[in-house]
Formats: C-alpha cells, structure tokens, sequence
C-alpha cells in the first residue's frame, strides 16, 4: 500500500478530487488529500489544508489572497505546492501524485510535479492537455490526460476519465522498474552535425562500464540533460555539442536558455566540453529567416532548417562564454578543440568554412579559461574517430581522478 498525493484547488473541485481519492483507496492505496485553494472554504475536508501547504513559504500568504490578485495567488501556491512535494518526496511519505485541474489548477499542480524527480509517478488531468504543454511540463516526465469535459461535476463522462486516471496513478505507483543496469551513467549531447563523433564515442565508454545517455540538443534536449544532471543521477558529462548556446546568444529557434553547462557545475561531476556546432545558428523555412541575417553565410539543411553562419564577432563572445561557464566547474573538466572544424560543415571546403571565425572562438576561450582547467586542442575534425576517443580517454581520466569514487551511479535492480 502507497501514499499517492491528490492535489488540487478543493474550493471549486473539492468533489472531483475526492472521487479520485476513493478511486485510489479502492485500488489498495492511501489517497493523500491536499488542498491548493485560495479563494473560497474547501468543498471537502482535505488531509493537508492550504494553510499547511502556505506555510511552506517564507512571504506572508494571507496578505496577497488578501489582495484578491488571482495570478499572484496562483504563483505562490505553485511555489508553497512545490517546496510541500519536494519534503514529502525526500520523507518518502508519497510516492505518487495525481491533479485535477483548469487554468490555475494545471499550473500549480504541474509546477509542483516538475520539482519532483525523474522517474516519480505524476498525473495531470487537465483542460490544456492538448496543443503546446511545453510551459506544463518543463523538462520533467509528467504525464497529461485530457479531462475531455471542464473539471466541473462529477457525470458519466468526467467519472470515467476520473476513474481511469485514478487506475493509472496506481499502476504508476505498482509498476516495478527493473533495468538489470547498474552501471554510471554518463550524458552525452548530439547534433546531426557531431553524430559521427558522439556515436564513436559511445561504446568506447560501454567497454569502460557506463551506461550512456545521448540528448539531442535542440534547446529542449539541452534542458533536459540539464535537468538530468543537476538530479545527481550522472556520473560523467560528455558535452560534445554545446551549439544550443549560438541559439541562445544569436536569436535562433534552438535556444536551451541562460542556464545551458551550469548543471554539471552544480553537481561538481567530471566533464569535458567541446565547442561542437557553436558554427551554427538555426531557424525555420528560409523565408522565416529574420530580414537583418539575409546578407549572412546561410547553408539549407532541409526544407524546415536553415542554417546561419555564426561570424568572428559572435564566436569571440560564445568563446568567452563557453569558458565562463567552464571557470565555475570544481571537479576535473577538460576543454577539446577540433582544429579542423567544430561540425561537418565547417571543415575545409565546408558551407561553413571560416577560419577567422574559428580563430575568435578558440581565442577566446583559450584566453579566457582558468589556468588549472586543461585545453587540448587537436588537428582534427569533430567527427574524427581519434577526435571521438580523445575526447572519451580524458572523460575517463577526470573521472579516475574524482575524489568521490564516482558515487553518482542510477543502477536499478
């Protein structure tokens, strides 16, 4: 028998939640009632009321209900919500949660799931559970299922996705994960440009003993390895493309955010880093592509993808800063620069050939990196074989050298 957390505004769906929660007990399992309300009493008696799950913050949350300001309502209760999980989580109280909601009710609810780990059973029944749930769901694995019907009553449709919802929250809940991989993980990040490098990479460290993991980094893919690290589940990062950052700073579709290659500093795990695609801006149709880039270097990756050259000025500023996020990296890190072209396009006789761009970047890195933090740079191509395995011996290496045994691992039995 689990506790399953049952979250939810019970001052307008007191009653839904509760069916949910009688739903879970008939299925073996302890409901937990929580309440994220803020304007009216509750329609049912919750387990944990608002005030308790208020008191997870450090702001006074009777003066803004008290403002009657329903956007600044739901914002603290999503943060009070979350820091309330998060405890339960670590206590091993819960071990699963399920929400009802609309608008206000997903937002809070989803925001509270997304600071539990990967991994942990979460449900979402919701009125936005179609269309873009990206803001929903962040980087973590929540699931969505659309309410069909407004969560507004209990009638024959909403209690058959209610009791449906309530089946699924407890299989979540009983499912048993069994791998047999007790192996390190390390993560890895790819590009179709840096394929060759990341997939020669990869049973090199399988024959060492790791379990690796490669994200696609498309600004989602980014924040989501991200995530993954700072979760202290990675053992090593392999950061071989870190192109999201030309998205980032040049204004591209492909953008992880502000954020990209702090995690690894955060988790103080060993890592090497690699400029891979930092050539490389990307942007939808051709005609999508913004009026003051039309005179720039443009390569056609397919009919959806058009590729914009990043020029010597931009590439001084990611070289600079590549090697600022690098500085704040406590455990042993080794920076590899392909001399001969940081993607299949910008090698010699590539759409994206230009060496005085590549020059600006690798300067300014190599001017800007801490005196302690180890440079390689090597004349070769990105998706060379012997690029590949320099690049995995120093992981090895940085991670021979770590202290602390290496004790991230997530091995399941």
């Amino acid at each position: 028998m689990a506790n399953i957390a049952v979250l939810g505004t019970l001052d307008t769906k007191g009653w839904e939640h509760a069916f949910v929660a009688d739903r879970i007990r008939s299925h073996g399992h302890t409901p937990l009632l929580i309440d994220v309300g803020t304007r009216e009493d509750p329609q049912v008696t919750p387990d944990v009321s608002r005030e308790e799950v208020a008191a997870c913050l450090e702001i006074d949350f009777k003066s803004i209900v008290a403002k009657a300001d329903r956007g600044e309502c739901v914002s603290a209760m999503a943060t009070a919500a979350s820091r309330l999980l998060t405890r339960l989580h670590d206590e091993g109280k819960i071990s699963g949660v399920i929400s009802l909601g609309g608008g206000g009710g997903t937002a809070i609810a989803t925001a509270a799931m997304r600071a539990l780990p990967i991994g942990f059973p979460k449900l979402m029944v919701s009125t936005l559970a179609s269309g873009n749930t990206a803001h929903y769901l962040g980087t973590k694995d929540i699931t969505m299922m659309p309410s069909i019907v407004d969560v507004a009553g209990l009638n024959r449709i909403s209690k058959t996705i209610f009791s449906r919802a309530a089946g699924a929250i407890c299989g979540m809940v009983d499912a048993r994960i069994g791998t047999g991989d007790s192996r390190p993980l390390i993560v890895a990040s790819m590009f179709g440009n840096t394929t060759d490098c990341v997939n020669a990479a990869i049973p090199l460290l399988q024959d060492a003993g790791y379990e690796v993991l490669v994200f696609h980094a498309t600004g989602t893919g980014g924040r989501a390895m991200e995530s993954l690290i700072e979760s202290g589940m990675v053992a090593g990062v392999l950061d071989i493309t870190t192109t999201e950052w030309a998205d980032e700073l040049v204004g591209g579709t492909l953008s992880a955010g502000p954020g990209r290659l702090e995690a690894t500093a955060k988790a103080k795990i060993p890592s090497i880093v690699v400029p891979g695609c930092l050539d490389m801006v990307n942007f939808g149709e051709r005609e999508s592509l913004p009026r003051r880039f039309e005179e720039r270097c443009l390569y056609i990756h397919n009919p959806q993808v058009t590729l914009l050259r990043t020029n010597s000025e931009e590439c001084k500023k990611l070289g600079e800063i590549l090697a600022a996020k690098v500085n704040a990296y406590d455990a042993p890190v080794t920076v590899l620069i392909p001399q001969k072209g940081i993607s299949m396009v910008s090698v010699a006789d590539g759409p994206f050939y230009d060496p005085e761009a590549d020059t600006a970047l690798f300067s300014a890195i190599e001017g800007g990196l801490r005196d302690d933090i180890e440079l390689r740079s090597l004349d070769l191509e990105i998706n060379d074989a012997a690029f590949a395995k320099a690049c995995v011996e120093a992981l090895l290496e940085n991670l021979r050298r770590t202290p602390t045994g290496n004790k991230n691992l997530m091995g399941s039995s």
